[in-house]
Parts: structure tokens; sequence; C-alpha cells
């Protein structure tokens, strides 16, 4: 049974900033740190102490984690960044909140003694004889110990102490990857030898000048080594454990979301009932008003769930080549069940909810190619553009023209203008993007026209066949990406106030483009109108350009594959990167990287001097065994991945790749892991170092064919888009969603027997002609059947899920009895 972990994180905002500048403010950033690895840093925002971020994350840890920390820091142009302050939330304090942690929390200040990493193998054992008691403790080695020294590394060396009884290993060198292999022994009077007592082991970096660092320790009851004579394996260092000073609110606090989301997979054929259920909803769907399982499982699931459960829903149907009839159906029912055409598809429905997450799931490559060159045309240029006149600031605008001081009126000119300008080029370019329009989306929108021009054919409803394609496409699709370009991954970082503005007024414009223009002049900004007529003159152009979209062969297109959201020709991720080859001549660090630009697909990682050179080198994605960071101190350079594939005789090579910075470096990181997560060969461990001078950098081993001192992180990854379709992980989702929403189906079997048998007392002084009664009967008998079939598959899949708990808890006793 697999375990999955997920972690997601909000970083909103932070209060009361401590002022770390002479001016009396801050620029304040921060760090994220998952076990002390940084796995995401957010956008600096320039003095202020109030800062507001709205960055969040999703973190795939299927190893799970201890500890989630975060940093606040003060970016410094010169020098290195103060730090302010950190947040740490233990896991456990994390899944105490079943529906995650929404709070403010106050900063505590760095204490360097807990700021420890790492683990360390170890072999105990507790001798005994009527002559003497030796404890006997084999230091084996250690991993990702944190760095202490200026290198990057640390000199570490442990020691062992019981009561007053102490024994050192020797210091190794400049690595965080010591391998001590030193036996060491404590001989114990026997008076101490008591079940309550506990042995201590220490790891320290030694120091020439001053005193030593503190790295962290293992504490073991004599308890565990009276039930195992012999106790081995790998030990987590924790900090000394001195209560964090939350500084009285000094420091200030952050306002932070986090949610922890802990699964036990089981295998396939366990799911298999439950995938039966929801595919049979729509491969052969009943009567619109009929309950299915699907439409069951909408009712039980909670609303805040919603959005998750579409997205859920919409890869499980990706994953069955049925993402299309699966939209259709919900879409179907929603159109059949509006009245009001001015009401359809505006809740947030899981039918709403399922197009948009369907949206992001296979379109975002195709927005990218879209939005993207306009979208940093704007960033670059950092116009002030401002329409609202009560929001006009004339100290604050560039000078515009040179005869002296800006009028109102000529901002106004001008931002007219450059938005007229920018929304041309937006509309151009999705107006002219049906080709690049990814085919299965085109189909679902097919799909949608048809059902809601079969709902409402009268001429006073020609528009809202465009209106509910336009309505997904522009309003839930394009404006909110030119809105947060960042949440979209257009850009690294979030627009300044200024740009900010300007894209918040071209994603109001393209959301009327959207409304086909239909509620014009009816709002509270009239201050918007001089941008009506452009609007107006691209609503035809988007008609024609929704015509053109929805007009493909349902039969020629075949549905995204399992297990990938994008097709092999396209490429996920590419940019500019810096490359060496482990295999290269040992040149300065500065020549040895070369600036080359890299392509992702699901099929190869390619690399050339510059976009349009014409011979590119390219890695198999399938014969890519690990990706993982490089320690600092391997080329005295920040943010380096590497890369290890094996050639067709079983030889590893290594390629290092810079990036940066730190969000890059993770970006790449979790695209390639994705790529390759269903690789039959990759590593169990690497070397975080590098291979120079005769010997590994991290571990300090000469053989560079030496098995690597630190394990893999292959299946840990950045949760966005790209994620890989795992169709027992997303079942088990929803088996949790029908789990908590047991107790309403149960209600509406109840419910439905309880009418069948009302209707059936009634029935004998019904008239024959009865149908209505009839129907309701039916009717009721189907809800009835529906909700049975779920409860069993839930109940059969609790039944697995508690079997194999016992099965995993008997497992892990016969372990530690055994000797």
């Amino acid at each position: 049974m697999a375990k999955n972990t997920s972690l997601y994180f909000r970083i909103v905002e932070g209060r009361n900033l401590p002022a770390k500048d002479v001016s009396g403010n801050s620029d304040p950033y921060c760090i994220v740190k998952v076990d002390n690895e940084v796995v995401a840093r957010t956008a600096t925002v320039w003095k202020n102490l109030n800062p507001f971020w709205g960055e969040e994350y999703t973190l795939h840890l299927p190893m799970g984690f201890h500890t989630l920390s975060f940093y606040v820091m003060d970016e410094d142009t010169i020098g290195h960044d103060d730090v302010i302050g950190k947040i740490s939330l233990s896991k456990e304090v994390i899944a105490a909140q079943s529906k995650g942690l929404d709070n403010w929390l106050n900063l505590t200040r760095i204490d360097p003694d807990e700021e420890v990493q790492g683990e360390i193998h170890l072999a105990l054992e507790l001798r005994r004889d009527p002559h003497r008691t030796c404890l006997r403790c084999h230091v084996i080695e250690a991993r990702d110990l944190a760095p202490r020294d200026i290198s990057g590394t640390s000199d570490p060396f442990a020691r062992v102490l019981f009561n007053n009884h102490s024994a050192e290993t020797s210091i190794i060198k400049k690595t965080r990857f010591p391998h001590w292999g030193e036996k060491l022994e404590l001989e114990l009077q026997a008076e101490e030898v008591t079940e309550g007592a506990s042995l201590t082991l220490e790891v320290w970096d030694w120091d020439m000048v001053g005193k030593n660092d503190f790295l962290g320790k293992v504490e073991i009851p004599l308890a565990c080594l009276y039930k195992t004579p012999l106790l081995q394996g790998w030990f987590r260092l924790l900090p000394l454990g001195n209560i964090e000073d939350d500084a009285g609110g000094k420091l200030g606090a952050l306002r932070l979301k986090v949610r922890l989301v802990e699964d036990r997979i089981l295998p396939s054929m366990y799911y298999q009932p439950l995938i039966d259920l929801l595919v049979e909803s729509v491969i052969s769907p009943a009567e619109v008003e009929d309950t299915t399982p699907l439409t069951m499982l909408e009712e039980v699931a909670t609303v805040e769930s919603r959005q998750d459960v579409a997205m859920t829903l919409v890869k499980i149907y990706l994953g069955q080549g049925l993402v299309v009839p699966f939209l259709d159906y919900l879409n179907t029912r929603e159109v059949n069940h509006t009245s009001d055409p001015n009401t359809l598809f505006r809740s947030n429905s899981l039918a709403s909810k399922a197009m948009e997450q369907f949206m992001k799931a296979v379109g975002m490559l195709y927005l990218h190619e879209v939005l993207k060159p306009i979208v940093n045309r704007i960033f670059e240029e950092k116009k002030y553009i401002e329409l609202d006149p009560c929001k006009i600031e004339l100290n604050r605008t560039r000078r515009i023209s040179f005869k002296g001081a800006v009028s109102e009126a000529e901002v106004r000119e001008s931002s007219v203008e450059l938005l007229q300008c920018y929304l041309a080029s937006i509309m151009e370019s999705i107006v002219g993007s049906v080709g690049q329009c990814p085919p299965v989306m085109r189909v679902a929108f097919k799909q949608l026209h048809k059902r809601v021009e079969e709902q409402f054919p009268e001429p006073e409803n020609e528009d809202v066949k465009y209106l509910a394609i336009s309505g997904f496409f522009f309003l839930r699709f394009f404006a909110p990406a030119i809105l947060t370009p960042k949440l979209f991954h257009l850009r690294d970082h979030h627009a300044d106030t200024r740009t900010s503005r300007t894209l918040l007024l071209l994603a109001k414009a393209v959301q009327s483009v959207g409304n086909l223009g239909l509620q014009l002049g009816h709002g509270k900004e009239q201050w918007m109108a001089p941008l009506h007529p452009v609007i107006l003159r691209s609503v035809a152009s988007v008609k024609d350009f929704l015509d053109k979209l929805v007009d493909i062969d349902h039969n020629n297109v075949s549905e995204v594959p399992q297990r990938a959201v994008f097709l092999p020709s396209v490429t996920v991720k590419e940019g500019y990167l810096h490359k060496r080859k482990a295999e290269g001549p040992q040149l300065l660090t500065r020549f040895a990287f070369k600036k080359r630009y890299f392509w992702l697909s699901s099929e190869t990682l390619s690399y050339a001097k510059t976009p349009d050179w014409q011979v590119r080198s390219s890695i198999p994605v399938q014969r890519i065994c690990a990706v993982e960071r490089v320690d600092e101190n391997a080329f005295q350079q920040q943010q380096v991945m590497q890369v290890i594939s094996q050639d067709s005789d079983g030889q590893l090579h290594t390629m290092y790749m810079q990036c940066k910075n730190v969000n890059e470096l993770n970006q790449w990181l979790s695209a390639i892991r994705k790529a390759s997560i269903y690789n039959e060969r990759m590593l169990p461990c690497f070397h975080p170092g590098a291979h120079r001078s005769g010997k590994w950098t991290c571990c300090l081993q000469s053989d560079r064919a030496a098995l690597g001192c630190s394990r893999t992180h292959s299946a840990v990854t950045l949760g966005d888009w790209s994620d890989p379709l795992d169709p027992d992980a997303e079942t088990q989702t929803i088996y949790k969603q029908l789990l908590q929403g047991r107790d309403k189906l149960r209600m509406q079997y109840l419910e439905s027997e309880t009418a069948i048998e009302e209707e059936k007392r009634l029935r004998p002084n019904l008239p024959p002609d009865a149908d209505g009664v009839e129907r309701g009967r039916q009717f009721h008998e189907r809800r009835q059947a529906a909700a049975a079939r779920l409860l069993d598959v839930v109940m059969d899949l609790e039944r697995a899920h508690l079997a194999f708990q016992r099965r995993e808890r008997e497992e892990a006793a016969n372990h530690i009895l055994s000797p």
C-alpha cells in the first residue's frame, strides 16, 4: 500500500514586521523549507512592514516530512539578507487541523541550536554478562547535516553520552556526509542500567577557533535495547529542544493557510468498482433527471470541497479517456435544469468547476503560448495607466509630454491609447489561435455549444450558445490569467502596483469581450467607456472565432492518453540554464558552465546554444535515473541541479544545470521528475556533490562509482496543472469524499425507501392511469439503487484499508521483535 502525502500552503500576508533598514522600512520576502530543504521563495515586497504575498503552493511528498518552516527575510542589495524571524510547524501540529490551519502566527527568533537537519546511521548493542555491562555504539555515517562553515560544509564528529560516560569519534573535515565506521564502547555499572535510562548521541561541528556548533542529537531509551539486542537503522537528528520564544509579537506575524492530506493508496484492483460506477454514469447515461453515482457524489460533497472534487474527477476521466463524455454529461444536466439563459453556468456547480479545472489541465500550455508575449511586454514597459478619475495621481506619473506638467486629461488620453493597443494585441492573439487550441478542448466546447443550442433554440437566445463558451474561455480562463500571471506560471514574480493596475483594467476589458459587450454601460465604472468601442468591435471577431473553434470532427480526435496530461510532442517547460557535463575538462567554474536553451517534453530533455539553433542534443526521458539538487560547495555555485541518465550500455552520465533562483530550480526539478516519474530504473541514492580532484566533494569517497551517500527524492514534486495522472490516488480522493458523506448517502437511501413504501401504500387507491406516481416510484427506486451501490463500494474500500493497516502494524511489530 503506497503512501501519498500532499502539503498545501499559502503565504497570505505579514503584519507589524520590524524595520531593518535605515529608512524605517524593510524589504520582506519569505523562504519556505520542508525539513530544512528550500522549496519556495516568495517575491520581495519593497519598503513595506505589512506585506501582502498571496502565494500558494502544493508539494507532493511521498516519503513524508517532519517540519514545515517559514523564514521571513529582509532583502539587502549590499551584503547578506537579514533574518527577521521564522515560524516552524511540525507535521503533527498541521495534521491535528482536519480542515487545515488558517491563522495569524507570531514570528519567533532564530536559535542556531534548533536549526538542525539530517540523519545518522547507527548500530546499538547492549552486552551484559556476570562480570561487565558494555554499551556498544557503531557510528556508521551521517547524511545531509547542516552546513556550519562558510564553505557550505561542516567538520562533524559524534559523541556518545550515558550518565557520566562519554566517547567521541574522529573529526571528518569539510563534509556534510561523513563516514566514520567507528565502534564506541562505554563500560557501565550494573546499577546504572535501568529501563528508564537513555543513551544520547550528539553530532557537533568542530571549530578551531571558538566553540563547536551543535548539529543535532538522538536519544534512545535503553528499553529499546532490552527488546532488540541489536538496534540498527537511520535516526533523524533532533534539536536541543529549547522552547521557541515568539518575542511577544515584537517580530511581527504571518497569516498562513496550511493543509495536509495523507492517504494510503490501495492496489488498483480495489478501486476498480468505484471507477466502474463513475464510468457507467457517463458512458450509458439514463434520463437527465435520473440519479446516478456521479450526481449523488455532487450532492454529498461539501461546497468547500467542490473544486477539489471537480479537479479529481477531471483527472480520473482523463485517465479513462472519457473526459469529453464526462463534461457533456454534467453540462447537459446543467443546461436542462436552467430555465433562464441569463443564469446559465453562473453558479459554482460541479459542472462549472469541472469545466474550469479541465481547461487548466489540458489548456495551460496553449494559454502560455497565446498570452505570454503580451504579458511579458506589459511587465517590461511598466507604463502608468489609469482611467478612474478618483485614482489618477499626477505626481506619480512619468512625464508624457515635454511641455510641462501632465494634466488629468493627458493621463486618460495616454492610458486609453495604451490600453487599446494592449487589448488589441491580446484579442488578436486569442482569435488567431484556433489551430493552437488543444483538440480535446475544442470538442468539449463543441458538445457544450450543441447542448445550449438544443435547450435555447429561440432567435432571441441566439447569443446564448456563444456566451456559454466565452463565459468559460474568457471569464474563467484568459481573464484570471491576465489579472494574476504568477498564479498561472506566466511570470516568476507578482506584478508591481503600476503593472498590477494595468492588468486589472485589461482583465475587466477581456471579461466584457467575453460577455459579448452585453453589459457595457450598465455598471458603476462608467470611466471604462473609452474602451467600449474597441470591446464592441471585438465581439464580431470573437463570435467568428468561437464558430471556428467548435468546427471540429469529434471522431478524429483522440483524448489525452492515460498518465499524461500533455501530448509527447508538446514542450512542457523551456528556458535558458547553464549546463556543465561531469565528464568534461576540469575548467574553472566560471568557464565550465555554458549557457544553453533547454526544452522538456514527455519524451526528451533537449538543449542547444539558442532557441533557434538547428542542432540539438537530447536525453531520452525514459533513460533518466535521478533528478536532484547539488550541494553549494560542489562548484561554489548556488541553485545547481543534476540529471543522471543511463546509456544503452548501462553507464551512468551526469549533467549539471544551474538555475537563476530557487523557484526556477524547484520548477525544473519538479517538471523533469514528473516526466520521468514512471521510469523503471530510478536510482535509490545519489551524490549531492561532484567528483573533483579524485574524490566526491560530499562524502569524500575516492571511487567515482561509489554508492551515493544521500537518498533520492524522485517523487517529490510541486503540484500544478502538469501533474501526471494517477488514477489510484485520484480515486482514493473520491472515496474519502464519499466516506465523509456516508451519513448523507444513508439518509438518501432511507428517504427513497420511505417514499417507495408510501407510494406502494397509496397505490391501491389511485386510478390505473396515475403515470406520475409510477414515474416517481421508479425515480426513487433508481435513487435508492445508486445510494446502495455507492455505500457498498465505500464499505468495501473501508474494509480493505483496515485490513492493510492491520497487516502493516503486524509486520512492523514482527520487524521490531526480530533479532
